[in-house]
């Protein structure tokens, strides 16, 4: 096998993976004209579904969400990594539609549809309460097919998308061709054929991608002689695992591509650790014989080589190193999210311009529930977050500051407290793995008024900074998921403890900082 060169294709045009950093898992995409759309999972994030745009799926630009309103997307009481399961994104007859399940949230899987892609989208049209990873297909002659996971089958109904009723029966088209485990099934039709794409194997090191054809929408479906056609299962030195969970796209060029998820792991040898969690990937993609061929059979790499790319591209464009946040009335913007549904009243950008003012809650980082909370994904292996507090914790439950957060059971704190013997203000940093709970640090706060906080990290560490000096660091393989468990990534973000505790933030800086990305190992990793 080669290493991220889709060479049948010839050399010309270089961009890299992924090509939507961070933990945007399940990519699902389609094409209007000249324009791609993709959607994402979200899991107890919200709002629910991020959505972007590319004209030539390299560069994306994030365009909002699919479900921003609590009549859409109710996670009371959803635990961490339930939630918003693997979207599916289809255009028809002039409306998107976007299908997708609420584990354990209530309803089950459900869609909405908008004319926009930034909506106003609909409220849901439920479907079924069984199993996850809906989707949805319109065939040529305008009828639709509702297709999802049922425990290791796939089965499918047809859907009236005008009044939301399934017809017919349910009805099983397919098992899983290599492994005991099929979800994830998009259905195609290329060239009179019918096309059903599926995960298996689970979506850690097993992920891969698999598929089938037949002659009808039912099929009986053959499976791909070369399945899986994507997998990096067996490959123990790439960085780049986990890879499947796909979505095939037609440009308007006529080339093929597919979307999917993968991780990029820590180089250090014998980690295999992933910190930014499931990423959104991009291949090129050929047909020979009637069946897709993923990147000419060759791994994934991080710098991908391509004859052309749609629209033209002439490859990806250089993320900023430093982005900077005023909360002004345009936040929050795309890229943040809370935890769960907020309550009313939560948070402010308008009652002190130029701050966001953060209202604690009787929730905490360490529960099911809402607490006071506004982040953005980690989306660079090397970063370092500022930002300046003012706030006056007077009793021993309230406490505000930047976190780094996984889960409810993995985050770590620098912030600023009641001071544990009742007098004034002190710094702390606090840590959580699972049920052990530890300070690292704590110092009086000796100045009136406004703090510095920051959060940075590279491959091994976090580092806990205090008017940029550090006061503390952590292991950070504590915030990966081969340690912690779930399928979200990291957070960093702002957080105020303490029912009615009025915490005011400003000058939010978000810094990429470059690390070396080797596409490999430096020798075989333990696995």
């Amino acid at each position: 096998m080669g290493t991220g060169s889709a060479s049948g294709r010839g050399v010309g045009v270089r961009y890299r993976n992924p090509v939507i950093p961070g933990f945007y898992p399940d990519p699902s995409v389609c094409r209007v004209g000249e324009d791609f759309y993709l959607a994402a999972s979200s899991f107890e994030y919200f709002p629910g579904v991020p959505l972007f745009h590319s004209r030539d799926l390299v560069n994306w630009t994030p365009v909002g969400h699919a479900l921003t309103r609590k009549s859409q997307l109710n996670l009371d009481g959803v635990a961490c990594s339930d939630g918003i399961f693997a979207p599916t994104l289809r255009w028809h007859a002039g409306r998107f539609y976007l299908v997708t399940t609420n584990v354990w949230g209530g309803g089950g899987n459900f869609y909405v549809w908008a004319e926009d892609i930034r909506g106003p989208w609909s409220e849901p049209v439920w479907l079924d309460r069984d199993w996850f990873d809906p989707s949805l297909f319109f065939d040529e002659d305008g009828r639709c097919y509702y297709t999802r996971r049922n425990a290791h089958a796939i089965v499918q109904r047809e859907l009236d998308v005008a009044t939301g009723r399934l017809v017919g029966e349910m009805r099983e088209i397919a098992r899983p061709w290599v492994s005991l485990d099929g979800e994830g099934p998009h259905l195609y039709k290329v060239a009179g054929k019918y096309y059903l794409l599926t995960a298996e194997g689970g979506t850690g090191f097993g992920h891969m991608v698999c598929i089938g054809r037949g002659d009808t929408p039912w099929g009986p479906f053959e499976g791909c002689p070369n399945n899986p056609i994507l997998s990096h299962a067996r490959q123990t030195t790439t960085r780049v695992r986990y890879t499947g969970h796909g979505d095939l796209v037609e440009a308007a060029d006529g080339s093929w591509w597919m979307v999917f998820l993968a991780t990029r792991h820590a180089p250090q040898n014998g980690t295999c650790l992933h910190h930014l969690g499931r990423e959104t990937f991009l291949a090129p993609v050929r047909w020979e014989d009637g069946w897709p061929v993923v990147n000419e059979g060759a791994l994934i790499g991080l710098e991908m080589e391509v004859a052309s790319l749609p629209g033209g591209a002439v490859g990806s464009r250089e993320l900023v190193a430093e982005e900077r946040c005023a909360f002004g009335a345009e936040w929050p913007g795309p890229e943040w999210a809370v935890i769960r549904n907020p309550a009313e009243g939560m948070w402010s950008v308008t009652e002190r311009p130029g701050w966001l003012r953060l209202r604690g809650q009787r929730a905490t980082l360490d529960e099911v529930g809402a607490p006071a909370f506004a982040g953005r994904r980690l989306d660079a292996p090397g970063f370092e977050v500022t930002v300046r507090l003012e706030c006056a914790p007077g009793r021993a439950d309230e406490a505000a500051g930047l976190t780094l957060l996984l889960s409810n059971a993995f985050h770590a704190e620098v912030g600023v407290r009641a001071a544990v013997g009742g007098w004034g203000r002190e710094f702390f940093v606090r840590r959580r793995a699972g049920d052990m709970i530890m300070d690292s640090f704590a110092a009086p706060v000796l100045d009136a008024g406004v703090v510095e906080l920051g959060i940075a990290g590279d491959w091994q560490a976090i580092r806990f900074l205090v008017a940029g000096r550090e006061v503390a660091r952590a292991e950070r393989r504590f915030f990966c998921t081969e340690v912690a468990g779930g399928w979200t990534g990291c957070f960093v973000g702002m957080f105020a403890e303490g029912k009615g505790l009025r915490a005011e933030f400003a000058q939010w800086v978000y810094r990429r900082v470059p690390l070396e990305e080797p596409p490999a190992y430096p020798w075989l990793p333990a696995v």
